[in-house]
């Protein structure tokens, strides 16, 4: 017989100096407990030890409307931010409990779930859906489909907030771990204009003289999309828009500097950037935010062909600047190079770019923060605080000189695509290319190779693509709006 409603509800951590047995049930747990007559708190303690942080335990019976009940622990109450680890405990305690007590409850088939706020609704609506998504569209059996719904609390806008958010990154999430032929640039595209948008074709880019977007685009039998979103959220009709730019490789081979196939698959998701900067815009005009974004993703897939760039070839970017192609399979800076180059023209407040940018990210951060380059305090500090609060958290790397000496000096042309004289530093090498072609004050380029995939990493996300930074983007933009 199949469960239809269950209930997740919070424990919180004894202090270290209180007795063994001692529980601190969130208000809705305890409120819930009280309805029983103390039934759960008593089953709770003869059940085994205290529930740690992020566990989970279920019980079955107790009430009528709940035939199963999943408590979560929450860890210690009132955790709050942490400055070694750069996000707020209390909130990420809760997105890892909620995840893994509605998980649990959708192994056992329960339809609907009702979550406790913990505290925090929106951390928990975004640990609830973040935690019940699951990539199956193409497979016959799936998972029980899991409604979710606010339990013993009146704060009904923060759960609806983190829905939205959560949302979100589910939309890249499901971009980035869909199979290559699936999402190409057209389907990538067509999938955002069901949401927001238009998209550009292969006769405007030519156009627009964006020679460095055409070059990797040139061995695929697909044709490049380059798509631009607009979202006018501001009363202000003349407010600079913030803009934000993924990078949109659908399939990355590598090109003729052709990849090993192991792991190749996973290149599927190599238009990341371009996912999570997208999936963040459908999330802002969700939130109505009151903020004027621009959103360019230039898509197309990177493949080895007669007609493909060759190593040592050299390509002209809409700015005018040559640049030599020593390696084709560092493609992603150049659609970037044109894309950035058109987005001047909307006079943009800040530029932020997105990109599964280079190995050398994942070697140097792995999967713990996305790497930023900046040129701008003020920017570094906004993005940084917009990490803290959801957790997805970022690190700032540096943008020296001694890397554009790197791409700068090149034989054939005004610039590498590749350091010249070293693979070390490559992921500042790529930034410092990419810097070529911004003129903005305020200017941010997030590489987030690292924070592509997620194995065990983050608790609330199952195996599989990430969708990371988008609600990290979301919050940033959401500070803009109200902190100008």
């Amino acid at each position: 017989m199949k469960l239809l409603h269950g209930l997740v509800l919070g424990v919180f951590e004894k202090e270290e100096e209180e007795d063994e047995g001692t529980l601190h049930l969130t208000e809705a747990a305890a409120g819930f407990d009280k309805s029983l007559s103390g039934k759960l708190s008593e089953l709770l303690k003869l059940s085994g030890p205290a529930l740690k942080n992020g566990k989970s335990r279920v019980f079955y019976g107790l009430h009528k409307d709940f035939p199963c009940v999943a408590l979560v622990g929450l860890g210690k109450n009132n955790a709050g931010v942490c400055r070694t680890e750069n996000w707020d405990t209390s909130k990420e305690n809760i997105r890892q409990a909620v995840s893994a007590g509605c998980r649990l409850l959708q192994d056992l088939e329960v339809s609907h779930v009702e979550v406790d706020s913990c505290g925090d609704a929106q951390s928990a609506a975004e640990g609830a859906v973040l935690g019940l998504f699951h990539y199956d569209q193409l497979k016959s059996k799936k998972k029980t489909k899991v409604t979710t719904q606010l339990h013993g609390s009146a704060d009904v806008v923060g759960w609806e907030k983190g829905i939205v958010y959560a949302e979100g990154q589910n939309l890249a999430r499901l971009l980035m771990e869909a199979p290559a032929n699936h999402i190409t640039p057209t389907a990538f595209a067509k999938t955002i204009e069901e949401k927001l948008a238009p998209h550009a074709d292969r006769a405007w880019i030519e156009e627009q003289q964006m020679g460095a977007f055409l070059s990797v685009s040139k061995g695929s039998e697909e044709p490049p999309v380059f798509l631009e979103l607009h979202y006018n959220g501001s009363p202000d009709s003349k407010q600079p828009p913030l803009l934000l730019v993924g990078k949109g490789i659908t399939f990355d081979s590598g090109g003729i500097s052709l990849k090993p196939s192991a792991s190749m698959d996973a290149m599927r998701a190599d238009m990341g950037g371009a996912a999570t900067v997208c999936a963040s815009i459908v999330t802002a005009a969700s939130l109505k935010l009151p903020v004027n974004i621009v959103g360019l993703a230039p898509l197309c897939e990177n493949m080895p062909s007669g007609k493909a760039t060759k190593p040592g070839d050299v390509v002209k970017a809409k700015n005018g600047k040559t640049i030599q192609v020593d390696n084709t399979d560092a493609e992603g800076r150049l659609i970037l190079a044109d894309a950035l180059c058109y987005g001047h023209v909307f006079n943009p407040r800040a530029i932020v770019n997105v990109a599964t940018l280079t190995g050398a990210m994942d070697v140097a951060l792995g999967s713990a923060a996305a790497g930023v380059f900046t040129n701008s305090d003020w920017l570094w500090e906004q993005l940084h605080r917009a990490s803290v609060v959801t957790g997805d958290r970022v690190w700032r790397m540096p943008l020296f000189q001694h890397y554009t000496k790197q791409v700068t000096d090149s034989q054939l042309a005004d610039l590498n695509n590749i350091g010249k004289y070293s693979r070390s530093g490559g992921a500042c090498t790529a930034a410092a290319f990419l810097r070529e072609f911004v003129k903005a004050p305020h200017w941010a380029h997030l590489d987030i190779a690292g924070v592509m995939s997620n194995k065990d990493e983050v608790p609330y996300l199952r195996k599989g693509m990430s969708g990371r930074p988008t609600r990290t983007l979301v919050e940033f933009a959401a500070g803009l709006a109200h902190n100008g």
